[in-house]
């Protein structure tokens, strides 16, 4: 039985840590550019074109942000750092002011209230000077994609567009559909929806989703799911082989009784089903521990990021837990159901006991 907690315990914390990586990474990546990307064939577009309230009325979409994005190269007092330049609405009254990452804050030393010049070089070089408003921990940061946000006004006078202009169209989904196929089919409709509507002074929008636009977080997570998977094929298959083990030594110390059934008249198939019963009953008192054991610790891991992470090779600075019901409900009535099916095996003994050498008349 405790071998079966074990082996349960590993497989639905394994589940839990997949799903807690990519909820907090996907949430990352939405929180940052949105689930889906509306851009032109050339920039500027405009924020509110003639068919913006059909895009609005989209199944699914939560609401649309204008976005402008500029890459940058920001100076500290003692050193400098390429960033990427995100313009966001914001009041009038934080004009100059920026939300910058945790690492650049470090990288640059810099505090909330502190400054910075950040330098725009495209066909000539514009500089800002931006206060630090505040700070905040992104799953993309990494040290060619560290991502400031400052007015979505400050933008559009640094590039000379006009307050309904910007660079994207940046759509949030409701949650049900930002899964990979269902946010992929909302694109493709947004998509259509440009493409219908739009009148002969417009451009089309593309619509591209968070996949697309970072296929190498999304293809680490499909890695970490492949090895999900594996995790619970092996521990699926360790778990039965203890049960077999187990039913064996149970088979071996009730031969006697076998023999006695068997003498009775009982067949084996109804002698192997009291077994496998108490067999079952075993699996199942194991299964419950394990995924009890494995729902305390999501409760205080989720509560405490009580395990860290180094964020520079996991993007996150802990250990991320995020359980589906119904996805745990199907991984243990497949793994109980396979390892029944493996305990079939030591059954077979049963036809093998003879009731004359096995039965002693005292």
């Amino acid at each position: 039985m405790a071998a079966i907690s074990v082996s349960f315990f590993v497989m639905i914390l394994s589940l839990a840590i997949s799903g807690g990586f990519r909820a907090e990474i996907h949430q990352g990546i939405s929180d940052i550019s949105g689930d889906v990307q509306l851009r032109g064939s050339e920039e500027p577009i405009e924020i509110t074109p003639s068919y913006y309230e059909q895009l609005r009325s989209v199944q699914g979409v939560e609401k649309i942000t204008p976005a402008i994005w500029k890459p940058g190269i920001v100076k500290g007092e003692n050193d400098i750092c390429g960033v990427l330049v995100k313009g966001v609405p914001m009041p009038d009254s934080c004009s100059l002011q920026a939300i910058i990452p945790e690492q650049l804050a470090r990288s640059l030393a810099l505090k909330e209230g502190g400054r910075f010049t950040t330098y725009f070089i495209e066909d000539k070089v514009r500089a800002r000077r931006f206060t630090v408003a505040g700070t905040y921990q992104g799953v993309m940061d990494s040290n060619d994609a560290l991502v400031v946000l400052v007015p979505l006004s400050d933008m559009q006078r640094l590039c000379g567009w006009t307050e309904g202009q910007a660079s994207v169209l940046e759509v949030d989904l409701k949650e049900r559909y930002t899964y990979e196929f269902n946010s992929q089919l909302k694109a493709d409709e947004l998509y259509l929806t440009s493409l219908t509507a739009h009148s002969e002074d417009e451009d089309i929008l593309q619509a591209a989703t968070a996949r697309r636009r970072y296929p190498q977080l999304f293809d680490w997570l499909d890695l970490i799911d492949f090895n999900v998977l594996a995790i619970i094929f092996l521990m699926t298959i360790v778990a039965g082989f203890n049960m077999i083990s187990g039913l064996l030594i149970l088979l071996f110390r009730h031969i006697s009784t076998i023999g006695t059934l068997k003498a009775m008249g009982m067949g084996n198939r109804s002698i192997a089903g009291v077994f496998l019963r108490v067999a079952a009953r075993i699996v199942l008192l194991g299964m419950l521990a394990g995924n009890a054991a494995a729902l305390l610790f999501c409760l205080v891991q989720g509560s405490t990021h009580l395990v860290k992470l180094n964020p520079a090779n996991y993007f996150i600075s802990f250990v991320p837990v995020h359980l589906d019901p119904s996805l745990v409900l199907t991984v243990d009535l497949v793994a109980f159901g396979a390892i029944m099916l493996l305990l079939l095996i030591p059954t077979l003994f049963i036809s093998k006991v003879d009731p004359a050498t096995t039965v002693r008349v005292r």
